[in-house]
C-alpha cells in the first residue's frame, strides 16, 4: 500500500540505548514507542527496497538503524557550533550546507551548496557502515547522509517540507519520483 516512506522528526530524540549509549543528555527527550514503530517500519522499507527520506530526526534515526551513532547535544560536542536550533522562524533559512560531490544529493540539487533551515540539537555522530555523508554545515556537523546500496535512501538534517529553496523542492521531487518508480515496478 506504500510506495515510499518519509521518516519525520519531531520535538523528541532517538533513545540513546538504540545506538548503544548508556547515558542520556539532560536536553535529550525521547518517545520510545514512536521510535520503535519508526524503526520497524523503516527496517521493512529497507528490506523491500522502498524509497526512504529521513527528515531531521528521521535522518538521525535512519543513521542509527543502519548502524551509526548520534551526537546527543551539538553545543557540548562541536567546538564553535552554529546555532543549529536557529533563532529565526523555521520558514526562513538558518545556514548554508556544503553538498558533497558525487553523491545522489549533489545529483538532485545540482549545486555545491544549499541554504537550509535548522531545528535540531542532535546530529549524526559516527556514520553508519555503508552510508556516506552528502552534506555538512560550515562547523562540520553532518547535515545529510545517503545509503548507496539502496535505490533511494537518504536523510537530510533540515526540513525540505517548508519548501524555502529550490534545493528543498528538488529533494522532495526526487523522492516522489523514486516512489512513483518503485510503485510502477511493483505493478
Amino acid at each position: 500500500m506504500m510506495s515510499g516512506l518519509i521518516i519525520t522528526g519531531g520535538n523528541f530524540d532517538v533513545p540513546p540505548e538504540m545506538y548503544g549509549d548508556s547515558s542520556q543528555h539532560a536536553k535529550t527527550s525521547t518517545k520510545p514507542r514512536r521510535s520503535q514503530f519508526e524503526w520497524a517500519i523503516t527496517k521493512g522499507a529497507l528490506v523491500r527496497g522502498m524509497p526512504i527520506l529521513g527528515i531531521c530526526g528521521g535522518q538521525q534515526l535512519l543513521n542509527v538503524i543502519l548502524g551509526g551513532t548520534l551526537i546527543q547535544h551539538i553545543p557540548d560536542s562541536v567546538p564553535n557550533a552554529l546555532a543549529h536550533e536557529q533563532p529565526n522562524p523555521r520558514h526562513e533559512v538558518g545556514h548554508e550546507v556544503a553538498i558533497v560531490a558525487n553523491t545522489k544529493l549533489y545529483e538532485i540539487i545540482g549545486a555545491p551548496t544549499a541554504q537550509v533551515n535548522s531545528a535540531h540539537h542532535q546530529a549524526v555522530g559516527r556514520v553508519a557502515p555503508g552510508a556516506v555523508v552528502n552534506a555538512r554545515a560550515p562547523d562540520g556537523v553532518i547535515e545529510g547522509i545517503e545509503y548507496p546500496g539502496h535505490p533511494f535512501c537518504m536523510g537530510v538534517q533540515w526540513h525540505p517540507e517548508f519548501q524555502i529553496t529550490k534545493a528543498d523542492d528538488a529533494v522532495l521531487t526526487a523522492f516522489v519520483a523514486a516512489a512513483i518508480q518503485y510503485s510502477s515496478l511493483r505493478a
